[in-house]
């Protein structure tokens, strides 16, 4: 029987040398984003903490970049790819729904060993939170406020909070298609929180009475539904898992704390998307 040899097959041999190939660290520069963890207490379970939402925004700007493709094709009247686009960021907020699971691991004792290093630092300074609520037409300038130091991130987001949501282009696209939505309110100021309509909810109405004949408006309407539903499990969890660890103490950054996720927890989105049901 021939001895064992070290000689790699070729298959193998062929991904052993990087000198001049395209490795998996070089693809998703890992050098540079595994560097990105950097603890300023030195207790252990600072590491837990950063980990997790430096890895929640990865997932934010998963779901950026989703709902703006959506929204452009929803304008373009195009729903099909927007359908796949919109369930993908419900499922992204699956796995930022288990992540609260994981930082959930974390005592009130744990905490307090390092949150003096957040300094003003809080998690409702996320532009890219901010970002995602602009986008699914929660809209407030207010939390424009905190990003002033950086014109990069407070223009990006000012110019989103002027241009249509997803739920902006789908009324568009229903009087596009014929249903009497209001001019005045297709006309509003994008930039204040958004008011639910009669003439809206009159047009989701009917989708929802003939959804054999709006089938595709009726398959949005669903994924805005499932889409706002994952969301506010995700805000849900967020306080809950806030509460578990500091209680009812203020939050870092000047926030009330869980109290002002409580308030998160009961903002709607697609508020005449609810309201249809109690009416159908």
């Amino acid at each position: 029987m021939p001895e064992p040899t070290s000689t790699p097959t070729t298959a193998h041999a062929a991904h052993t040398d990087f000198a001049r190939a395209m490795s998996y660290g070089n693809y998703l520069q890992l050098d540079r984003l595994l560097d990105c963890q950097k603890p300023l207490s030195g207790h252990h379970d600072e590491m837990l903490f950063v980990t997790v939402h430096q890895a929640s925004e990865l997932w934010l700007k998963l779901c950026v970049h989703e709902l703006k493709a959506a929204r452009a094709l929803i304008q373009a009247g195009t729903l099909r790819p927007a359908f796949k686009m919109l369930a993908r960021v419900s499922r992204i907020q699956a796995q930022l729904i288990q992540s609260w699971d994981v930082l959930a691991t974390m005592t009130p004792s744990d905490y307090s060993t390092f949150r003096g290093a957040l300094g003003q630092s809080s998690g409702f300074q996320s532009y890219q939170y901010r970002a995602v609520e602009f986008l699914m037409d929660a809209r407030d300038p207010n939390v424009l406020l905190p990003h002033r130091h950086r014109p990069d991130i407070h223009d990006a987001l000012e110019e989103l909070l002027h241009l249509p949501s997803l739920y902006d282009e789908a009324q568009r696209l229903l009087a596009r298609r014929g249903f009497a939505i209001d001019p005045a309110h297709l006309a509003r100021d994008l930039t204040r929180p958004y008011v639910a309509h009669d003439s809206v909810r009159a047009a989701w109405r009917q989708v929802y009475g003939d959804p054999h004949r709006h089938w595709d408006l009726y398959e949005l309407a669903e994924e805005f539904v499932d889409l706002e539903d994952w969301f506010q499990v995700w805000r849900l969890r967020y306080m809950k898992t806030v509460h578990r660890i500091i209680g009812r103490k203020p939050g870092t950054g000047g926030t009330a704390g869980v109290a002002d996720l409580k308030v998160a927890v009961d903002r709607p989105f697609f508020s005449e998307l609810w309201d249809v049901r109690t009416e159908l």
